[in-house]
């Protein structure tokens, strides 16, 4: 007799659209269970900033991977991957769909193909890197980046001085492109995978990320930030939603400017996001306001 085949359903889009609350009434539909793939909420000293699900969206469905780890805690996308699939693989033994729910493009790969082999780097470049942002600043490391590749310039996350270091080592290690080691070959996985897309109209999407800015402020933002202050350093905060509080709290600009700040970085965050999945084929989209049977209906059609 055949075994069942084992399902993990992907619920991706840019911030905001919604994602949290389609992946609970499906999780829900199908009694089942959501796998975080948004890094950002891992960490257990960041929720509102970061958007977790509130605690009565956590009762009504299990969760993995949120609030796992500290801030402190030096974690990648490779312990990630080790991590999820180890779990994914445990919790097949009783479910034959799973749902894996984020925003990070890399992370959700990451699980469903499995990561790129990317070239063994020399130290001496990282250090070299380091010194050239230390003494020139991230301008320089950003124009590098747009020389050396331009397409991952196109989506990478221009203020975060890790992920610039961290391409620019790769390109300069390996004569190539940091774009090219990304999306080869995928890992064989004992489960197939069906993503789902949701989206919406650029000024819709817009509007919702102004709103949960607003909304997270209203929520307590800044006090959480302040909490953070003494750790603003670490990587894990170098993210949208603490990044200007910090600069706020420095006394570099105003709460106005600051809150101008984050949801001007939430809509490029937003669209670096869709340039990143909309190069995936294999994404079924729908609109964030579909009426959740259609979906429903498709995930059912396509895993019978």
């Amino acid at each position: 007799m055949e075994h069942p085949k084992k399902y993990l359903v992907v619920i991706v889009g840019p911030t905001a659209i919604g994602k949290t609350a389609t992946s609970i009434t499906l999780a829900k539909h199908f009694h089942s269970e959501i796998i975080s793939g948004d890094a950002r909420q891992f960490y257990k000293e960041m929720s509102i900033g970061t958007a977790v699900p509130s605690a009565d969206e956590l009762t009504q469905v299990p969760h993995h991977f949120i609030h796992h780890i500290s801030i402190d805690r030096n974690y990648n996308v490779g312990d990630y991957e080790k991590e999820a699939i180890h779990l994914i693989e445990e919790k097949f033994k009783q479910n034959n769909m799973l749902f894996l729910v984020g925003g990070s493009g890399l992370y959700i790969d990451a699980v469903a193909k499995g990561l790129d082999d990317f070239p063994e780097v020399s130290p001496e470049i990282r250090e070299g890197l380091q010194k050239l942002f230390l003494e020139s600043g991230i301008t320089t490391l950003q124009n590098k980046l747009q020389q050396l590749d331009p397409e991952y310039f196109e989506i990478v996350d221009k203020s975060n001085v890790h992920r610039l270091i961290r391409a620019l080592e790769v390109c300069i290690g390996s004569g190539k492109p940091y774009s090219s080691f990304l999306r080869n070959k995928s890992k064989k996985r004992n489960f197939k995978v069906l993503k789902i897309g949701l989206t919406a109209d650029r000024n819709i999407l817009y509007e919702r990320i102004n709103k949960r800015a607003d909304l997270m402020m209203k929520d307590g933002l800044l006090e959480e930030v302040k909490g953070l202050q003494s750790k603003k350093d670490l990587n894990a905060l170098q993210t949208v939603g603490y990044k200007e509080l910090f600069s706020f709290l420095n006394e570099e600009i105003t709460l106005a400017k600051a809150v101008e700040e984050i949801k001007k970085n939430s809509r490029r965050y937003a669209k670096r996001q869709l340039t990143w999945l909309r190069k995936d084929e294999a994404i079924k989209w729908f609109e964030f306001d579909e009426d959740i049977n259609h979906i429903i209906k498709y995930i059912k059609l396509k895993t019978s």
